[in-house]
């Protein structure tokens, strides 16, 4: 994908003196207190930060954070948490800026502020073009560096990067675009997806546009019920779509018919209730009872999945196999999470579940790449063209 990149900018000397507008995404937890619990969105902004510094630009910075009604602040909507843990890993204050769309920002070469919640500007959502032309005024180089928020067309995402002089892409976001070209455009063969997830529906379209290009698509968690069910397998009690039987029936004919494969479980691990404390039993999968409830998949399907995972070329994986919050049911997502780790194959994960379970069982850097957007990278397999990857590949051929 043909986009200009801000590292080739600062490389170049282009970013010095100018006056660089960068997107981050920000969007922290915070406790009742308003103390931000979990800082790794601001961590990985800051590459993009310091690259912007160290080429002797001034800097401005701005996020959403959390949900505000636009033009209605309150304070729980403010970035001033995150100015105070910017300030502290760069180590140089980070000012806080209110007001800033008609009021002007003033920021010195080698200096950063952060500009209050965009989210707070009127027409920010709806990407209001008076809005957006006004963000492309304040700078010289539109920066985009948040790709959790790459597939929404807002002011501050898509429509600054189509009136500012310069619209490029930061650090984070080319890395996403590279590692998502190398995980589906040009694969290292066999390809290998796992789709997980409570729902069908909710992931329906993902199989669909997966099932025209991998090799294997691994299903798991009330999905993989589904798929069970159109094997004419029983499943008890547990959760799963009747209603969409045909479709996934469709899925793994579409894949018989090119050689691939969605494989079955032939072994699950169910339960009389859904409880972490609840008494966990491996059955065939075509002894599952009717009050059973399937909360993983067994140890031969999850050996059998992990020797197809070794062997692979390239590996895509969004969701947990089975309920892996409760230790009893979650022998299947660390298996599988352990052959992804073992396996030679480039892999690329994204989800929150997805990055919940590599942090639990501490594969982070045998993971290819780790997305750091969730419906992003969703809409990504879905086979969408991200909104941002749309307008800077646009603006790089002008």
């Amino acid at each position: 994908m043909n986009v200009i990149r801000f590292s080739d900018l600062c490389a170049q000397g282009k970013a010095s003196g100018q006056r660089v507008f960068i997107r981050a995404d920000l969007n922290v937890p915070q406790d009742d207190a308003g103390r931000i619990t979990e800082d790794t969105r601001i961590r990985a902004s800051v590459p993009c930060i310091r690259m912007a510094l160290d080429a002797g630009a001034a800097v401005m910075v701005t996020s959403h954070l959390g949900r505000p009604t636009e033009g209605e602040f309150k304070p729980e909507d403010s970035l001033a948490p995150v100015a105070t843990r910017l300030g502290e890993l760069l180590g140089q204050e980070v000012p806080l800026v209110s007001n800033w769309v008609d009021g002007g920002v003033s920021v010195q070469p080698g200096k950063v502020v952060l500009l209050e919640n965009c989210r707070l500007n009127k027409g920010e959502k709806k990407n209001n073009p008076e809005l957006a032309k006004k963000m492309a005024g304040l700078c010289d180089i539109f920066v985009h560096d948040a790709f959790g928020t790459a597939h929404r067309a807002e002011a501050s995402t898509y429509g600054i990067a189509e009136y500012a002089k310069v619209a490029c892409a930061g650090p984070l976001l080319a890395a996403e675009i590279d590692a998502i070209s190398r995980a589906l455009s040009d694969p290292k063969r066999p390809l290998v997806a796992i789709v997980a997830g409570s729902k069908v529906s909710t992931k329906l379209t993902i199989l669909e546009s997966l099932a025209s290009k991998v090799d294997q698509l691994i299903v798991g968690g009330g999905i993989a019920n589904t798929f069970m069910l159109a094997a004419g397998l029983p499943i008890g009690k547990s959760l799963a779509e009747p209603d969409l039987v045909d479709q996934a029936k469709a899925v793994i004919e579409a894949m018989k018919a090119r050689g691939a494969a969605v494989p079955i479980p032939v072994d699950v691990v169910c339960a009389k209730r859904f409880a972490a404390d609840a008494p966990a039993t491996v059955k065939a999968a075509t002894d599952v009872a009717d009050d059973d409830l399937i909360l993983d998949i067994g140890p031969k399907t999850a050996e059998q999945l992990a020797t197809m995972l070794r062997q692979a070329g390239t590996i895509v994986w969004n969701g947990p196999v089975g309920v892996f919050e409760f230790d009893a049911f979650a022998k299947g997502t660390e298996t599988i999470a352990r052959a992804i780790a073992d396996s030679s194959a480039f892999s690329i994960a994204g989800g929150g579940d997805t990055l919940a379970a590599i942090a639990k069982y501490g594969i982070e850097k045998q993971v290819g790449y780790i997305s750091t957007g969730g419906g992003a990278f969703l809409e990504v397999l879905e086979g969408k063209t991200l909104p941002a990857f749309e307008i800077l590949s646009r603006r790089a051929t002008k």
